[in-house]
This record gives C-alpha cells, sequence and structure tokens, in this order.
C-alpha cells in the first residue's frame, strides 16, 4: 500500500523549497510559483506536497478541491498516480490550469479517463520583455503617446521596491481604496487585502518590485516574481486611473529596470473581465498561453 499523501497549509518556510522545484521544471504559467500560491490562501486555502522528486500543490475554490500538475525533476507520472489513487474516494478529481504538454501526457497515460476543457478566462497574456521595454511598432503608438504626456506632465522618478518605499506603496493602496468607496465590492477588498499581505511580507517572498512617483507622491507600484526560468510574472499592478500615463509608464519603467534577465514577461490571465482583457490585449501579447480545466470521468 502506498503511503499516504500528506499535504499540508503553504507557508513562508516552504518558499527555497517550492522556488527550487520550480527552478529545475520551469513552465511560463503564473500558477507555477511561491508567492501567488501563498499569497491568496485567505481567498483560495492552498496546500502543498513532497514526494517522488515532485511537489503538489492544491487549493480550495468553495467547496472544490483543484489540483496541479506535479512540478519538479522527479517522476512525475509516478507522482500522478499517487494522487490518482489517493483521490478515488473523493465525488470528483479536478485539475486546474493544466499546459497542453501536461493534457497530453494525462491523456497518454489514462487515455478517456478525463473530461478536458480548455478555459478561455485564466489564459496567460506573455509578452517578449524588449517589447515591452521599447514598445515599437505601430500596435504600441498609443501607449508610447500616453508614457510622453505623463512625462511632460510631472516632476517623476522610479524606484525599485524596497524598505524605504513599501509604507508610501501600502498609503497609495489605501488611498486607490478610498476613491473607490462608491463601487467597492467583495472582489476589490480580497485583492485590496492580498496586496497589503505582500507588501508588508515583500522581503520574505522573493519578489522583485518597481514604484512611480509624481509631484512627490507614489501614484503607481508593481511587483512580480520569478516562475523558475526565462518568465517573470507580474502579481500586482496598481495606479491611479486618472492620472494619464500612469499604468502604462509603471508597466516599462519596471521592464526595463528589474527584468531585463527574462526574455518574457507573464502578465497572468483576464479572468474574464472585459475591462483587463482589452486591456491585456492592446499590448499584443506574443504568447497567449492556452490552460485547461480537467475533471476525471
Amino acid at each position: 500500500m502506498q503511503e499516504r499523501i500528506r499535504y499540508h497549509k503553504i507557508n513562508l518556510e516552504d518558499r527555497e523549497l517550492m522556488m527550487t522545484m520550480y527552478a529545475q521544471d520551469p513552465r511560463r504559467t503564473c500558477e507555477h510559483c511561491f508567492a501567488n500560491n501563498y499569497l491568496w490562501q485567505s481567498v483560495y486555502p492552498a496546500e502543498m506536497a513532497e514526494f517522488d522528486g515532485c511537489i503538489s500543490v492544491r487549493f480550495y475554490d468553495g467547496a472544490d478541491l483543484y489540483y496541479d500538475f506535479p512540478s519538479g525533476p522527479g517522476d512525475k507520472k509516478q507522482a500522478l498516480e499517487r494522487i490518482l489513487e489517493w483521490t478515488k474516494r473523493q465525488d470528483a478529481l479536478r485539475f486546474y490550469g493544466l499546459l497542453r504538454d501536461e493534457v497530453e501526457l494525462l491523456e497518454k497515460w489514462h487515455p478517456g479517463e478525463f473530461i478536458i476543457t480548455p478555459e478561455r478566462d485564466i489564459y496567460d497574456y506573455i509578452y517578449e520583455t524588449e517589447r515591452l521595454t521599447t514598445l515599437a511598432g505601430k500596435k504600441l503608438h498609443g501607449k508610447r503617446g500616453h508614457i510622453h504626456r505623463f512625462e511632460e506632465n510631472h516632476d517623476w522618478r522610479y524606484e525599485s521596491l524596497g524598505p524605504d518605499n513599501w509604507q508610501a506603496c501600502l498609503q497609495m493602496n489605501q488611498i486607490w481604496k478610498r476613491k473607490r468607496a462608491d463601487k467597492w465590492d467583495p472582489d476589490m477588498e480580497e485583492e485590496f487585502q492580498v496586496v497589503n499581505q505582500a507588501l508588508q511580507h515583500y522581503d520574505k517572498l522573493g519578489m522583485v518590485g518597481g514604484v512611480l512617483w509624481a509631484d512627490r507622491e507614489v501614484v503607481a507600484f508593481t511587483m512580480g516574481e520569478s516562475l523558475g526560468g526565462d518568465t517573470l510574472a507580474v502579481h500586482f499592478e496598481k495606479a491611479f486611473p486618472e492620472i494619464q500615463g500612469a499604468y502604462p509608464m509603471i508597466n516599462q519603467q519596471f521592464v526595463k529596470h528589474e527584468c531585463q534577465q527574462y526574455r518574457y514577461i507573464n502578465r497572468e490571465d483576464d479572468a474574464g473581465a472585459e475591462g483587463l482583457r482589452k486591456a491585456k490585449m492592446s499590448y499584443v501579447p506574443d504568447i497567449l498561453l492556452e490552460k485547461y480545466m480537467v475533471v476525471r470521468k
């Protein structure tokens, strides 16, 4: 009889192991990192386990439990078999956000046993770092125009995120919330709390960030994390939308100053939100990374 898989709540002490595993098995999906899984636990309780030279992460969305595909240099087939065995008594075994090659392995190892559905709302938007830096070409002309007007209208500077400006970013996040008090909703509150936590634990999470100042106040900040290979994922980006050019400016400056060692920038999915989809498509992604929901029949 196989030994039981022992999952536990993801904590800060798991960061080194998880990032080591991800670095040895790099993927470009935004779930393939420590901070994202750790920070969103208040909304989607997450657990991890190490076995067969791999790690497995699972999380709850309401009453539904989702697994990722095993990550790491070990025996993924054996790790997957253990997950399949130990979940036989569940009402349904669900996998979240699997990549096409992972789906192909599932079909190869267990043909016909799964319902596989592409989920457009969780496709990742991935861009070449060079293109986000230069914003060259006709399709990005509007972005360059917004940045030019920002530079003309403000006494501005960019800084790397760190101890000297964490507090200013926390204050900016609070102001951002206050300005939206009339349309505040539970989803916005969840993100607000997660961003606060990310800033408060920034030095322990292994993230990288940037801060945009204009006329002596923070008008935008952003935070991201390596996915263990040639890609960095941008987890959070906040700017005052009433300040023209603040969003494209923090995007470009962050990539220019913090991300040049990466080939790609993953700006995550749009969660099916029309405004987010329009904004992410306006940067013309180089890769629209397909991801799949998988359920055992």
